[in-house]
């Protein structure tokens, strides 16, 4: 990392209608540097990259790159500035090559025609440069998620992009991917490259970056070298207090079985399953990606359309071939992915927090507002959402309250088992304390959770029992009391 200072955003002020989204921030990026941007959802990161990116205007402040002042008021004006913003919900089109994907929308041109050999030829040099096994004529749509990165990477690149930022890079891809995209990260440093790297993996800021600034509610609160600051200073930071109580659960003696699972297979992810959920507990279930956890738990729910093997709901064998089955007979699944499987982004927090229980509110054509007013604040109040009012667009809540709008939407159908799926992936660490205590709040009323997570701190400081998952069988059960990482990478990685 150089001394010199490719970005400085200075005193910048964004307002929308009934909240302060960024108040007096400052920023800066060294040349070869990767500078953390932390903060809980909702602290200002996005707004602030937004406006790096040219999708949103300051009311005030200023941005110098190379310490000459810069107008960005477009995202053109971003590119032209060597600006890249590698975003979360990654923006490829599937069924266009890589070559396409890259070069779309400033395609070389020969004698009024796309110079496709041209193209493919520049795209290698990049792949070749950066080690990537896919060639340029490969269908986006057949690469893994990783992979795609990896494009949205190299695409940047092509811009002669100095300034990269990365959201969540790592949210959806395995260990290994994580350690190339690390040696790529230090390939673009080495050649004054400076990246803003925004993660709620807070032990990977201790292996790639050099600086941290935290965010919180819209305002700085400071920038630290990594080496120098520990997690626990920074979480008290993020959050303005500390948490001494992460994950709070408090064990009790589950009660009878309620959900019974035996020899469950999809003929295809799920394989052989076997378990067991019993009243007010909280089930984990953990395993390596493509073990076939959310396909177990989706056969179940009804969303597959055939299976083998027998579920038994208090003690009654139940076959459900749709959610609504499911949902009727007390159950609840919050999915994995809430943008594309959960939310109706353009609609309000009222109409995501009560599309389930529509029956509550509505007889025949009369619509009784109030009620419906009444359940969607009973939830946001519960899980304690930040929104200025129920009208607002949940698009426009950070991914922490959009999550607690998801699982305050299945928790009006009152159910007696909640199936979730990966509850706090992209959600920051006060959010994941939040979530934590409703769920244990929740299984000390009796209510029976089954909890999908990829984090093993989660699943180990949460669940009274721990089943692995390792091609689409079940191959171990642990105990809280004797649960550990060890034991479960051991069960994860079985053959």
């Amino acid at each position: 990392m150089s001394e010199h200072v490719l970005l400085e955003m200075k005193n910048i002020h964004k307002r929308f209608p009934g909240v302060y989204a960024l108040k007096n921030i400052n920023f800066q990026l060294k040349a070869g540097e990767v500078h953390a941007l932390l903060g809980e959802n909702g602290a200002g990161k996005s707004t602030l990259i937004k406006v790096l990116g040219g999708i949103y205007k300051a009311e005030e402040g200023e941005i110098f790159i190379d310490g000459q002042k810069a107008e960005i008021d477009s995202v053109f004006a971003a590119q032209k500035n060597g600006i890249a913003i590698i975003h979360q919900e990654l923006v490829l089109v599937p069924y266009m090559t890589v070559a396409e994907n890259i070069f779309l929308g400033r395609e070389p041109v020969k004698g009024g025609l796309i110079d496709k050999a041209r193209m493919n030829a520049e795209t290698e040099e990049l792949l070749r440069t950066y080690n990537m096994n896919f060639t340029p004529q490969t269908l986006v749509v057949n690469l893994t998620i990783a992979q795609q990165q990896m494009v949205e990477i190299v695409k940047a690149i092509s811009f002669n992009s100095r300034i990269l930022v990365m959201d969540e890079p790592t949210s959806s891809i395995s260990d290994k991917e994580v350690d190339f995209l690390f040696k790529i990260m230090k390939t673009l440093t080495a050649k004054g490259v400076g990246i803003i790297y925004i993660s709620h993996k807070m032990s990977e800021l201790w292996q790639i970056c050099d600086r941290v600034t935290v965010l919180r509610d819209g305002q700085y609160v400071g920038t630290n070298v990594v080496k120098e600051i520990t997690k626990d200073d920074l979480i008290a930071q993020m959050v303005g207090r500390t948490l001494e109580q992460y994950y709070v659960r408090e064990f009790q003696e589950p009660g009878k079985p309620v959900l019974a699972v035996e020899h469950l297979s999809d003929g295809d992810m799920v394989k052989d399953v076997t378990f067991e959920l019993r009243k007010g507990e909280i089930l984990g279930f953990a395993g390596l990606v493509g073990a076939g956890r959310s396909e177990t738990m989706q056969a179940i729910f009804g969303l597959t359309k055939k299976y083998s093997g027998t579920v038994l709901l208090n003690g009654q064998p139940v076959h459900f071939t749709s959610a609504v089955q499911a949902l009727q007979h007390g159950m609840a699944l919050v999915p994995e992915d809430r943008k594309l499987d959960g939310l109706y982004h353009v609609q309000s927090v009222r109409y995501n927090s009560t599309i389930e229980v529509l029956g509550e509110f509505i007889k025949g054509v009369y619509l009784n507002s109030k009620t419906e007013d009444g359940i969607a604040q009973k939830y946001v109040d519960m899980m304690n959402t930040k929104t200025p009012t129920l009208d607002q667009s949940i698009g426009h809540l950070s991914g922490g309250n959009q999550q607690k709008v998801m699982i305050g939407r299945w928790l009006a159908t009152n159910p007696s088992i909640l199936i979730l799926d990966e509850p706090t992936r992209g959600v920051d660490v006060g959010a994941k304390a939040e979530i934590y205590t409703i769920m244990n709040y929740l299984v000390k009323q009796g209510l029976s959770i089954i909890m999908i997570s990829s984090e093993l701190p989660e699943i180990i400081n949460m669940s009274d029992r721990v089943y692995v998952m390792a091609n689409g069988r079940v191959s171990g059960c642990i105990g809280h009391e004797d649960v550990s990482q060890e034991k479960i990478m051991q069960l994860a990685a079985a053959e």
